[in-house]
């Protein structure tokens, strides 16, 4: 074979190698991860004061966040309803963050309550659990202490202060023991008494309706059952606003 024409014919074989990786398309660069964001509660969002209304902070955990909204609608146009951007748990939590809470604004009127948080049993690693295998997060005396130094504090914001009964534990909720609440309230009860504070009776709410209102084993409760809650709320604001 010719030099020429040899010399083709290895550039030809080599070019039909080379080929497809020239044609094709380079790697499509992959798009940076970025982390999702948690949606957050409706219930949790901040709102802006509508002027010349009583300002209404509630202060609770997931049960007050459940009612928070309709709450705030039932209120519309009589009171600007404020609530801490948190899950406010037990009443330790309470102690260590109610300054944060209360910030340096005036409240009119201040709805609060623990104690579902503060029953309830967990182990080393935080899970919840039976009695016998962790520990209570704040036993009776311990939580009444605890309640005596809110109510001390509260009452200095010159604020009307309103306590709020921790609504039913049932059969079967993990963590908690059913009916353990009405210790608690009864506790609750004594110190509201001693520090002049009116009672919001939500246990008694819930407790009437409680087969229909609240889930199945499990301390929350129906979209229908916190609007229920919500219009005692609501009627106890109303009413210590009237007074």
């Amino acid at each position: 074979m010719p030099h020429t024409l040899r010399f083709a014919a290895v550039f030809l074989t080599l070019l039909s190698f080379s080929a497809p990786a020239l044609a094709a398309d380079p790697p499509a660069a992959k798009p940076a991860k970025t982390p999702r964001s948690k949606a957050v509660d409706p219930a949790l969002a901040p709102i802006e004061d509508v002027p010349n209304l009583p300002r209404v902070l509630l202060i609770g955990d997931s049960i007050s966040m459940g009612y928070t909204l309709p709450v705030r609608d039932m209120l519309r146009g009589k009171a600007n309803v404020h609530r801490p951007p948190a899950n406010c748990g037990d009443s330790g939590r309470g102690l260590a963050s109610l300054d944060k809470w209360l910030g340096d604004t005036k409240w009119d009127v201040i709805h609060y309550n623990f104690g579902l948080h503060d029953l309830k049993y967990l182990d080393r690693k935080g899970k919840y659990v039976t009695p016998d295998k962790g520990k209570q997060v704040n036993p009776l005396p311990q939580y009444e202490k605890n309640l005596r130094q809110l109510a001390a504090r509260l009452k200095k914001t010159g604020a009307k202060v309103i306590w709020c009964s921790t609504t039913p534990v049932p059969a079967g909720s993990g963590g908690r023991v059913e009916g353990s609440e009405e210790a608690y309230n009864a506790v609750a009860a004594k110190v509201a008494a001693e520090y002049g504070i009116a009672i919001d009776d939500l246990h008694a709410v819930a407790k009437a309706k409680q087969a229909t209102i609240q889930l199945p084993h499990n301390v929350h409760f129906t979209p229908d059952g916190y609007r229920i809650l919500a219009k005692s709320v609501a009627a106890s604001i109303e009413k210590t606003l009237a007074e």
